[in-house]
């Protein structure tokens, strides 16, 4: 078997080439319109690795996601109202969902909520910033020089510029490339830090709690910072989200956003990453699909999927590919030694 270390260089190699190869040849095969429907699903891929990592390996399945996404698109849609440079909202982006999940984290974890808890207290999340944004109307409802709009949603978001150069907006090929760009820079990331001491423990955890405590490990903090990072990881997508659209509205912080990450998730395989991307792209492709024919409600059609696909593929298309092929080499060899 190959060393973990070795394989995490080889998926960072094919990650680079793959985004090199997305950067150089999509921008001259498509136009701008559809380079936009492509970078729709590079900003949610980024979105799924967020719960794939906090879910699949550090066993914390939140059912109010979609709060870190929608607070990264608000507090840039925010904050770019009231600076010229976007560099500083790109980062407030991600900072403001962190400090969200440490304190509501640090609510969850030291509080010792248990998973069943942990789940309906994450619903309710999702459900109070949707019902709050939404009751944001009012002209009393101002940050600095941005108004939050209520239902009616912040328009005309500036994307982001070059940094230090304000008048330098990037062009939405230029975007495209940079969600790219951040897509496999989360991916790798995320391959090293699962395969770093930190990850080896947060699975350990995940496994058998109580095992790792008595050996000395505080599974509230690494749970704790677990969740921190999937937050970020959500709020950058939220943010380009944001660029990608020129528009937030309160349907960011919905529950069915929050449920589609989840469906990406479980179809592509929990304790994966590539596999919730797969999910994603799939999902995504065949909703937009549905939308545009219009011959059935695609809630229907999502919540049909979700159940055959934990009655049918429960460990997720990447890990039961995976197996089949395993299976498949085994009968093989069996096979060659009758043969001899």
């Amino acid at each position: 078997m190959m060393p973990i270390r070795t394989n995490n260089w080889i998926a960072a190699g094919l990650a680079s080439a793959g985004a090199m190869a997305a950067i150089l040849l999509l921008p001259g095969l498509f136009n701008e319109w559809e380079l936009l429907q492509m970078m729709i699903y590079v900003i949610l891929s980024i979105l799924a690795l967020s719960l794939a990592f906090i879910w699949g390996f550090g066993g914390i399945l939140s059912f109010g996601h979609a709060v870190f996404f929608g607070l990264g698109a608000y507090a840039y849609a925010v904050a770019t109202a009231n600076f010229d440079d976007t560099t500083l909202p790109f980062l407030i982006a991600i900072l403001v969902p962190s400090i969200f999940a440490v304190l509501f984290g640090y609510f969850l974890f030291y509080g010792r909520i248990s998973d069943v808890y942990l789940g309906a207290i994450t619903l309710s999340m999702t459900l109070v910033f949707e019902k709050f944004v939404n009751s944001t109307a009012g002209p009393q409802y101002v940050i600095g020089e941005a108004r939050i709009g209520g239902a009616n949603g912040i328009p005309s978001i500036p994307r982001l510029n070059v940094p230090g150069f304000p008048d330098w907006v990037l062009s939405t090929t230029q975007l495209f490339c940079l969600c790219v760009v951040l897509l496999a820079l989360t991916y790798i990331g995320l391959r090293f830090v699962i395969s770093s001491d930190f990850g080896r423990i947060i699975v350990a955890i995940k496994e058998n709690e109580g095992r790792a405590e008595l050996l000395g490990y505080d599974s509230r903090k690494y749970k704790l910072v677990t969740f921190v990072i999937g937050a970020a990881i959500a709020g950058l997508a939220g943010c380009l989200f944001a660029n990608w659209g020129g528009f937030v509205s309160p349907k960011v912080f919905a529950l069915s956003q929050s449920i589609q990450v989840i469906i990406w998730v479980v179809i592509g395989g929990v304790g994966t990453l590539i596999g919730p991307v797969i999910g994603c792209i799939l999902i995504q492709w065949f909703t937009s699909y549905l939308t545009t024919v219009n011959l059935v409600n695609k809630d229907v059609v999502l919540g049909a999927i979700l159940t055959a696909a934990v009655l049918l593929l429960p460990s997720g298309l990447l890990p039961s590919l995976g197996r089949l092929r395993a299976s498949k080499s085994r009968r093989q060899s069996k096979e060659q030694e009758a043969h001899t």
